[in-house]
């Protein structure tokens, strides 16, 4: 054992002399000790190291004192904007009432005695402060209102896309250990080609293409079968059904081959399966180690996007060629307009690929916040949301009458601009100015200036070319409502920033009241701790146009403020003006969601051969958490006045865990009879149900008068549906059976949070296991009426369902909605 993991037990003496040795020695546990020392030093400095502190032991001693970050309540901002004070009066007025110890703590009274030590105050990216204080003085602390949170600081090491150090994973331990790294597992990609020669996709120190692989290396434009290796170890094209609609590729603008012109596709393949590369950044942004979610899996690239989309019938040739070929994961960050399943191609074939073994990884859309956009529905497929990690990229707009707000920006230049004049609309130019779309813009009007512009009508980046184009010295990007608060970094090529929907209507207010006014933008770089994950706003929402019986999308994973690899012929905006080019990008979007469940799916696959796509589906909705960072709720970057935390229905059951999933307790399996049977409950005709079955299919007979119950799909979450309006009481029964996966012999017993107006009970409400592997049933009745919906349909509302036994918790969301 890390003789470090009995730092807390020792004396102050003994705890110098741990840090000092064992810091150097038990890499696992360094950062587990705030002020340790984290770099590698030879032993015999370590002896010498000690004999100081053996020496200094004494003072040292007296100011044994930790940093902590405190949150704060932002509520009290506004009372002490109503008193005409600052932050750092509260902060310190704070500190003063720590400082003093108890009277019967006379023995530590020496420790006590040191005061607070006040270092930073933090006003833009989040409330609150860092201080150096005593353990007596954090625990006290911890008992004063308006103090939320407070947490130790940390040496941290930045971590790849920085979302693998998020989601827990760690080099060494764990899903990442040497021996499931070890382990064969191929992720298929469909997407818009990959770019071979990055080094994410290198295969130094890979062992040989497992034996079952049949896929191959295709040529092409600029791609031959060299490009191919024991990383990549395929790559393919499929183009017919795109050029049968939009005529033959035009070679000088794609390659007509897997070779990735988009930038996309090697996003995503890295982000799922890419190298471990350090010293990643985007301009010295996100520094850090960039890394696949399992990184030693290998790659098959299926290029099935081109400029004008992607057709159907090439994702369904790659997906049936991906099978074919042997992958293990399939992970495609596309979809199209929501339709019932049967007219839907990939639902088709995600199906096929399911009774192959083969887990199918979609995202779910970036039509969000509005309701009922989410895609890639169906019960087979994993649907992927997105959401921020705690990892931003901090501006600070500063007006001159003394307003500050926060934004975000990867402009990489100097860190402030000058106090400048601002303009928006007709005193920048003519009409939709305030747009900033091309020809809009006035030389004249904005040279040297700051520009205001609207999001809408062209990309985020784009206006800001047309800005500099046209003189602008800067530039504010103002979110509409339908945004809300939702902070993309984009790489401007000018002093530019992001800010949210509330900032956008207060600066243009201030704007209207005095066309005088100016301000500067100020750029932070890279800063860690915001209040995570969040919801993006842009992340497709349910409930499901086509399968109200299903909550969707499933899961939440990171998908905003992305890094990974790029191609080196593509500019980060992706606009053929910019001729910067990068090795690594940040990109946003449930595209980038997607790989990061497919990635996951296949560490969980590593050590799990034997389950099936359902069973690892199960694991890694039921292990998911559902509170965030500062252990609240995890909320919505879209916030209404109805609406401030997540649902179902924006994040499914939760925020991915990976580990937890490795290990879950439980798992809800099914098969594809019983999917099949679940859509002749859901009244698809045996005719729609045989062509996703793809045989001549009869549903079962089923007693007059009765129907198959859509609610008992096998399904690792609860989706109910009343009728509104209806008076008198109605009941549904749900039949669950779970899987003993975890601990031979253990009993589970049942924890319902209810919808409010619902009625749950559950049969037994305790489940005793005496083996792994045995199946156990239960049932649940939902029993509700519509007699309390007197508005109007649609309405929906949550609770879960949660078995614990021993150290599982077990979770399923519940989603009740009245139409």
């Amino acid at each position: 054992m890390c003789m470090v993991c009995l730092y807390k037990q020792q004396s102050h003496l003994l705890k110098l002399c741990t840090i000092l040795l064992f810091s150097f020695t038990c890499g696992g546990c360094r950062n587990k000790i705030a002020g340790a020392a984290t770099n590698m030093v030879p032993m015999r400095m370590v002896w010498q190291l000690v004999l100081l502190a053996l020496v200094a032991a004494t003072a040292i001693a007296s100011a044994d004192r930790t940093t902590y970050i405190v949150h704060t309540d932002a509520s009290k901002m506004v009372e002490l904007n109503s008193l005409n004070k600052q932050p750092r009066e509260w902060y310190e007025a704070i500190l003063n009432s720590v400082k003093k110890p108890e009277a019967h703590d006379d023995e530590d009274e020496d420790e006590e005695s040191l005061a607070p030590e006040l270092l930073y105050t933090y006003e833009t990216t989040m409330n609150g402060f860092a201080a150096k204080l005593t353990t007596k003085q954090y625990q006290s602390l911890t008992d004063i209102d308006g103090v939320l949170f407070v947490t130790p600081d940390e040496m941290l090491n930045l971590h790849t896309t920085y979302s693998t150090h998020f989601l827990g994973l760690e080099f060494g331990r764990g899903l990442w250990n040497e021996s499931s790294l070890a382990s064969d597992v191929i992720v298929g990609v469909l997407d818009t080609g990959i770019w071979p020669e990055h080094i994410s996709f290198h295969d130094r120190g890979l062992p040989q293409v497992p034996a079952r692989w049949k896929g191959t290396c295709e040529k092409g434009s600029n791609f031959s079968a060299t490009n191919c290796n024991k990383k990549l170890i395929g790559a393919r094209a499929f183009l017919k059904g795109y050029e049968a609609i939009n005529g033959q590729i035009n070679g000088t603008k794609d390659f007509r081959s897997p070779r990735d012109s988009n930038g996309h596709g090697t996003h995503t393949a890295s982000t799922a399966a890419g190298n471990m590369i350090p010293k990643a950044s985007l301009y010295g942004m996100a520094n850090g180690i960039a890394s696949g979610m399992r990184f030693t899996s290998r790659i098959a690239a299926y290029k099935v996007c081109w400029d004008r989309g992607c057709a159907s019938s090439d994702i369904l040739a790659a997906i049936e060629q991906a099978v074919a070929d042997g992958v293990d994961v399939l992970s495609l960050s596309l979809g199209g307009l929501p339709r019932p399943y049967y007219q839907d191609s990939m639902a088709i074939a995600a199906f096929g690929a399911m009774e192959k073994g083969v887990f199918f990884s979609c995202s779910a859309g970036n039509s969000g916040p509005i309701p009922s956009t989410v895609g890639n529905m169906a019960p087979w497929m994993m649907t992927v949301a997105a959401s921020y990690t705690d990892r931003t990229f901090p501006t600070k707009v500063t007006l001159s009458n003394g307003k500050t707000f926060k934004g975000s920006s990867l402009y990489s230049g100097a860190r402030k601009t000058n106090q400048l004049p601002i303009v928006y609309k007709e005193t920048a130019g003519g009409i939709r100015a305030e747009f900033c779309i091309n020809g809009s813009l006035s030389s004249t009007l904005v040279k040297g200036k700051i520009v205001l512009c609207d999001r809408g009508l062209n990309g985020r980046t784009e206006k800001g070319f047309v800005v500099k184009s046209a003189g602008g010295a800067g530039m504010i990007l103002l979110n509409s409502p339908i945004q809300g608060e939702e902070l993309f970094a984009d790489p401007h090529v000018l002093p530019a920033t992001t800010v949210g929907a509330s900032a956008a209507k207060s600066i243009k207010g201030y704007y209207l009241q005095n066309k005088n006014l100016t301000a500067t933008i100020s750029f932070y770089g890279t800063r860690y701790g915001a209040r995570a994950p969040v919801v993006a706003a842009f992340s497709s929402r349910g409930p499901s146009l086509v399968d109200p019986y299903v909550v969707k999308p499933d899961i939440t994973t990171p998908g905003v403020n992305i890094l990974a690899a790029w191609p080196p012929t593509i500019s980060p905006t992706e606009l053929k003006n910019d001729n910067r080019r990068v090795q690594f990008n940040i990109v946003s979007g449930t595209s980038m969601s997607c790989p990061h469940l497919s990635g996951i799916a296949a560490l969980v696959k590593s050590v799990h051969k034997d389950w099936s796509p359902a069973a690892i589906k199960s694991a890694i909705m039921t292990s998911a958490y559902t509170h965030d960072n500062k252990q609240h709720l995890i909320s919505d970057a879209y916030v209404t006045k109805s609406t401030k935390f997540a649902t179902p229905f924006s994040f499914g059951s939760g925020h991915a865990n990976p580990e937890g999933a490795s290990d879950p307790g439980l798992v809800y399996d099914i098969s594809g009879e019983d999917y099949l049977h679940y859509l002749c409950s859901i009244n698809y005709t045996d005719a729609q149900v045989s062509i996703l079955g793809r045989k001549k299919y009869s549903c079962p007979k089923v007693k007059k008068g009765q129907r198959l119950q859509p609610g008992d799909l096998n399904y690792p979450s609860f989706s109910v549906v009343f009728e509104a309006f209806k008076k008198g009481t109605t009941t549904y029964t749900y039949k669950r059976t779970v899987t003993n996966v975890g601990t031979p012999k253990i009993s589970y017993k049942v924890f319902v949070e209810k919808p409010k107006n619902v009625k749950i009970s559950v049969e037994p409400q305790v489940l005793t296991f005496k083996k792994l592997g045995q199946k156990l049933s239960y049932k649940v009745s939902f029993t509700g009426s519509g007699a309390n919906i007197t508005t109007r349909s649609g309405i929906s509302l949550f609770g879960s369902l949660v078995w614990v036994g021993g150290h599982y918790s077990v979770r399923s969301p519940i989603a009740v909605t009245w139409q």
